[in-house]
């Protein structure tokens, strides 16, 4: 009987370690100084747990005196009528529905950046997407005043939806009007559903943080229960992808609809199948003009520069450079299919109605300047100019200049929504019927007003909700990377 041969012996395998990549490959991180997880908590739920500065009563203050005009604007109106407003014949969408689509605009970042950019998993919106979000809602709900009382009586409005009534009233589904009602009450749904998703870890958070009971029970009652188990984060990550979902196909839908308001009319500057794509990109655009309006004082002001960094608002001002190249190629277009299409209602619009300035145009074309040259010309001058301005990294850089720049667009972009509703009315195929639009003070202070509403409630968020995701950037940072040494993750060995 031959001698068993010896077993070898087991070879040890080393560790697995992490290479560190080289420095030029490393990214700005998303989280300044290398803060940690505690200090993330603290300073983000400080926001809403300490008391109010004093600039947060003063602005709350005018805030609820705007809204309050607002409100009595309406009063108003409910007791005289919609003679009160600018609106006469031909101009009879006046105000009104240049301040619904504008509104509408403002809150299409918010869905861009929490469903799409989501989806695309850019880790860089985890900063900005609480605010944007809330700013989607309270947009919408400033739009949503117009619409109503645009109607004259009010009152009736619940006509427009199908409810069965002793009238034997119906809404008619092939006008755009109604299609607007169940594409704004949709989109305000899942936006805010979508929202509240995100908030509900953030609300297990400032639960366990409070102090007082009331708050304890408040936050506790909004967090459902939350606590931080794997069941809880699987069911939520669920929910919050299909939720972004549904907000991308609505991002895209609501403001299309918005556009057939107008496109599918006979009436020229209105009659374009560019409205669609056109009205999305100048939404994405607006929305995100507003987004840097808010969020470039408030980092300041709150001392968050090292969660909302500079790299967060570069990229936002990318967006902006991209989405308004997209508005200005629209309005070129627009100009070309006014030429190629032949029609001379739609010329005598574009350079007539529209873009006949009094110093180089109208003297060219021995013609009388536009009423309404001056709106045309900011409409240019805001949102086709002053983003170009955003190539130059020293203007990126800039926080004041951004927040000045975004402040323009915004203005640029009202415009626009005043120049499509207002100059394709005011002159139209019979020059008797030529008229020229003046709004109000009603009308203007009807439209202050809701931002003295849309500030209200954005203060009122700051006050009790964290301003930023707490959860979601914990998830950014590189404690929370298991490949990454701050992670866990030994490093060691070198690049070939």
């Amino acid at each position: 009987m031959t001698e068993a041969s010896p077993m070898p012996a087991m070879s040890r395998t080393p560790p697995l370690v992490v290479r560190a990549p080289p420095a030029e490959l490393e990214r700005e991180p998303l989280v300044a100084n290398g803060r940690g997880i505690g200090w993330l908590s603290d300073t983000i739920a400080g926001v809403a747990e300490g008391s109010p500065p004093a600039w947060w009563k003063w602005c709350f203050a005018i805030s609820v005196t705007m809204m309050t005009v607002c409100f009595l604007c309406v009063l108003y109106l409910m007791s005289t009528g919609v003679g009160i407003w600018g609106l006469g014949h031909p101009v009879m969408w006046g105000f009104a529905i240049v301040n619904f689509v504008w509104w509408i605009g403002i809150g299409h970042a918010g869905t861009l950046i929490s469903a799409i950019l989501f989806l695309l998993r850019q880790k860089w919106r985890t900063s900005i997407n609480r605010a944007a979000e809330a700013m989607t809602i309270f947009a919408v709900m400033c739009a949503g005043i117009f619409p109503l009382i645009h109607v004259g009586r009010m009152w009736y409005g619940y006509w427009l939806f199908p409810i069965p009534n002793s009238y034997r009233l119906w809404p008619q589904f092939r006008s755009p009007l109604m299609w607007d009602v169940f594409a704004v009450s949709t989109y305000f749904t899942v936006s805010a559903l979508f929202w509240y998703m995100g908030l509900i870890p953030d609300l297990a958070v400032m639960r366990d943080r409070a102090k007082t009971k009331m708050r304890k029970f408040g936050y506790g009652l909004f967090a459902m229960g939350w606590t931080g188990s794997n069941r809880h984060w699987s069911n939520y990550e669920k929910a919050y992808l299909i939720l972004a979902g549904l907000s991308t196909v609505l991002v895209l839908s609501v403001h299309s609809i918005v556009s057939l308001d107008f496109s599918v009319s006979q009436l020229p500057g209105w009659h374009t199948t560019i409205f669609p794509p056109y009205f999305v990109a100048g939404a994405v655009f607006s929305g995100f003009g507003m987004v840097l309006t808010l969020l470039v004082p408030l980092r300041r002001l709150l001392k968050l520069e090292e969660i909302i960094t500079a790299r967060h608002i570069e990229l936002m001002c990318k967006v902006l450079l991209l989405t308004g190249s997209i508005v200005g190629y629209a309005y070129a277009m627009e100009f070309f299919i006014a030429w190629y299409g032949g029609n001379p209602a739609e010329k005598h619009l574009f350079l007539n109605g529209r873009a006949a300035d009094p110093f180089v145009i109208s003297k060219l074309l021995h013609t009388n300047p536009a009423p309404y040259w001056w709106a045309y010309w900011t409409m240019i001058g805001c949102n086709v100019i002053v983003p170009q301005f955003f190539w130059f990294k020293k203007v990126r850089a800039s926080m004041i200049t951004v927040f000045v720049l975004s402040i323009l667009v915004n203005i640029g972009m009202w415009f626009e929504r005043f120049v499509i509703v207002v100059t394709s009315l005011h002159q139209d195929f019979l020059p008797s019927n030529w008229g020229y639009y003046r709004p109000t003070w009603v009308d203007i202070l009807q439209f202050l007003g809701t931002f003295g509403l849309f500030f209200t409630f954005f203060l009122l968020f700051l006050r009790f909700v964290p301003l930023i995701a707490i959860a979601e950037v914990k998830g950014v940072t590189p404690q929370a990377d298991p490949h990454h040494p701050l992670g866990g993750a030994k490093t060691g060995g070198r690049h070939s």
